[in-house]
């Protein structure tokens, strides 16, 4: 878990010096979730992946942040 200010990114994993963040929701199922779970990362100044997971099947991948589904997200290869 990342925390800046009032913010906070549900995990940040690091490997061999690559990182990724990631901000888990079950959906995004209105515009306020989304702005919500995208705006975490708008500290984040770095340029590693940075990704929102959920059950949607939708793509809401926006401004270089990247939306996974859940499944297709635990099959990635990192």
């Amino acid at each position: 878990m990342g925390k800046k200010g009032d913010t906070e990114i549900d995990f940040i994993a690091e490997k061999q010096g690559k990182k990724i963040y990631v901000q888990v929701v079950y959906l995004l199922a209105g515009e306020e979730t989304v702005k919500r779970e995208f705006s975490v990362f708008n500290s984040v100044k770095d340029s590693f992946p940075k990704y929102v997971v959920s059950m949607d099947d939708f793509d809401f991948s926006q401004n270089g942040i990247i939306h996974k589904n859940i499944k297709d997200f635990l099959l990635m290869d990192f």
